[in-house]
């Protein structure tokens, strides 16, 4: 069993990382097993263990015995090597019928969903004295793994034989192959407040949603980020989605600023929705690109981007605009100066790689916006990663 830490939320950024385990990094939830059909556990639940909410909750929705095990399985977009992970926020509500849970377990697979696993990391928790604190995990093996394997079981303070059990989240850092680019983003599906048609060209999506909405969005590894409107009352949408091996859509929507809610939805090819019938919507003036990836705290563009810029270029050489501005915006992480200053050399970056394809120097100018004009909250990772985001203005 691995070594917990328990340090302060700060001592966890001293060193630049990135949440890999996180839904907004390309995890998503494959399979949930041991207690979580009696305790009323499903894709919900464990979206909101890996949704960057640092925040706790309570995940059983049904209460359990004092040994209560919940087992979930995520796939991860690319293969990736795991340093530590982290659970934050290990704090006891003032109730007999509500304990966190105690024991975790992180075993990893490179073969597949029913493993075999290896164990990467493992933990008993204890509360912490604050809020803000982590108690860190050191990966107990250096393999390189496609699906994590995470155990819940037990709680710390158990009062009552039949118990609610709470989390926060679960955090992995480490480093990722680049994850390949989805091309799942056709088609139609319907679920419970889902009615959703996606047409995808490259790393370009456009659709249409609740028969009345027009959405545009980017691909990057298996992932699509993509604002919406609904056509008759104005009412914005923002979407975080990815494609799951049955061919299912999953993710979550936030509508109007409202907290994001899962979304879901199975292939449903004879869905007849009134969509216009327009064009995928080519990268360029007016778009909200969410593709462009950087180095953590960096301006360094990441090779995996090279697709988009490719997009974005080509849009932008076919528009006679005489000006083309660049604009960089950061979600709310580090001080607001300091965000506005790496907005700034982020916007010049891609503008820099836009001259470097054959765009004309004097045409396109760089801006950054920093924190100063999130499209979604900054509470969640997926709320986070939709603000980190380049937008393309030409007059």
């Amino acid at each position: 069993m691995s070594l917990a830490l328990c340090v302060p939320a700060a001592a966890t950024e001293d060193t630049p990382r990135r949440d890999l385990l996180a839904f907004a990094a390309g995890a998503l939830p494959v399979a949930i097993g041991g207690a979580a059909q009696e305790a009323r556990v499903g894709l919900d639940q464990a979206l909101q263990l890996i949704d960057g909410d640092a925040r706790g909750f309570v995940l059983t929705p049904k209460p359990g015995g004092p040994d209560t095990a919940i087992v979930f399985v995520y796939e991860l977009p690319a293969p990736t090597t795991f340093e530590e992970f982290a659970v934050p926020n290990v704090l006891e509500t003032p109730s007999p019928s509500q304990t966190f849970f105690r024991a975790v377990s992180i075993a990893g697979s490179d073969s597949g969903p029913a493993g075999p696993f290896t164990e990467l990391g493992a933990a008993t928790l204890s509360t912490h004295a604050a809020k803000g604190e982590w108690t860190r995990i050191p990966a107990a093996s250096d393999q390189a793994v496609q699906w994590v394997q995470l155990t819940l079981q037990g709680g710390i303070n158990v009062e009552r034989d039949q118990t609610f059990f709470e989390f926060s989240e679960i955090a992995g850092f480490g480093e990722q192959e680049p994850p390949p680019l989805s091309q799942a983003f056709t088609g139609k599906w319907q679920g419970r407040g889902v009615k959703l048609e996606l047409e995808q060209d490259g790393v370009r999506v456009s659709g249409c949603f609740d028969g009345a909405g027009e959405l545009d969005g980017t691909v990057s590894g298996n992932l699509l980020h993509a604002t919406g409107r609904d056509s008759k009352s104005g009412v914005p949408s923002i979407f975080v989605l990815s494609v799951g091996s049955d061919d299912d859509i999953v993710g979550v929507r936030s509508t109007n600023g409202a907290p994001f809610k899962l979304y879901r939805g199975d292939p449903a090819p004879a869905l007849k929705l009134a969509c216009p019938d327009r064009p995928v919507a080519p990268v360029g003036c007016g778009s909200v690109i969410h593709g462009i990836r950087f180095d953590f705290d960096s301006a360094a563009i990441r090779p995996e981007s090279d697709a988009h810029l490719d997009a974005l270029y080509d849009g932008l050489q076919a528009t006679p605009a005489a000006a083309i501005t660049v604009i960089g915006h950061t979600s709310s992480e580090g001080s607001e100066d300091y965000n506005q200053g790496l907005s700034q050399r982020r916007a010049a970056a891609v503008a820099a790689a836009l001259v470097a394809r054959g765009l004309d120097a004097p045409r396109i100018a760089a801006d950054g916006q920093g924190e100063s004009r999130p499209i979604a909250d900054n509470d969640t990772e997926a709320g986070r990663s939709l603000n980190r985001r380049v937008e393309i203005e030409c007059r």
